[in-house]
């Protein structure tokens, strides 16, 4: 599948915490969207990998996005070494982005900076065509993406821009939703995590007011990036006085 964006995330619910606004709305303009989740969140506090399996995939629905998979890499303990960033690279190749969304370069979590700099570099890597991989039993042809944008997620980071995501941010609260055994529950069955009371739901909306507000409109996501960004038209500009 040729997509213009791939987004990863190192545990199932990253990329709908950090950017899936972003991919709901780019899904809305017509774009092809994927998604690749590292781990199955296997050390997460509540639930187990076969319940984050099943919340991905309603989550997926949620999105809208054409497709999403796990690399099955170990939660807290995967490496940034030549066996993961192949793995990350037959992901690229096969999906072939034009754009890459990933976790942010430093965070609460820390496999989300190390994840951070396993896709990133990967990203570079997939463009060699020295380097060979396989899908499927078929020798993939290299390819590297134009732009890794990395998101904000638990702490915050001074974006270097901000992405209007007005009109997504409810359907992005229904996919953060799907996470049923890890967000907005009272279930005193398991014992209660940083995320797992409702009132994390809060910051998660006072974030996107935040960067929204910055930008003129109701909901933004922001984003890191190391590579400058140009334009051929002012037309793509959000014009509101701020």
């Amino acid at each position: 599948m040729k997509t213009d964006i791939l987004a990863f995330g190192v545990h199932p619910d990253d990329v709908e915490l950090g950017c899936s606004g972003t991919l709901i709305s780019a899904v809305a303009q017509g774009k092809k969207v994927a998604v690749v989740d590292l781990t199955r969140g296997e050390l997460g506090t509540r639930g187990t990998a076969e319940t984050r399996d099943i919340e991905a995939a309603n989550a997926a629905k949620a999105m809208g996005v054409h497709a999403r998979e796990n690399l099955a890499m170990a939660d807290g303990f995967f490496q940034k070494d030549e066996a993961h960033i192949r793995k990350v690279i037959t992901a690229i190749r096969k999906y072939r982005p034009e754009i890459v969304l990933c976790n942010a370069p430093e965070d609460r979590h820390p496999d989300h900076g190390r994840s951070s700099e396993l896709v990133a570099d990967a990203a570079f890597l997939s463009g060699l065509r020295k380097i060979k991989t396989e899908y499927e039993g078929k020798e993939q042809a290299h390819w590297r993406p134009s732009y890794i944008f990395h998101y904000i997620q638990d702490r915050y980071l001074k974006p270097d821009f901000l992405f209007d995501i007005s009109d997504a941010y409810e359907q992005k609260i229904k996919a953060v939703l799907c996470y049923t055994t890890q967000f907005n529950t009272t279930d005193a069955s398991e014992p209660e995590t940083y995320i797992s009371n409702p009132d994390f739901l809060d910051v998660i909306r006072a974030r996107a007011l935040m960067f929204g507000k910055r930008i003129g409109v109701k909901y933004a996501e922001g984003y890191l990036t190391t590579k400058m960004i140009g334009i051929k038209s002012f037309d793509a500009f959000i014009q509101q006085v701020t």
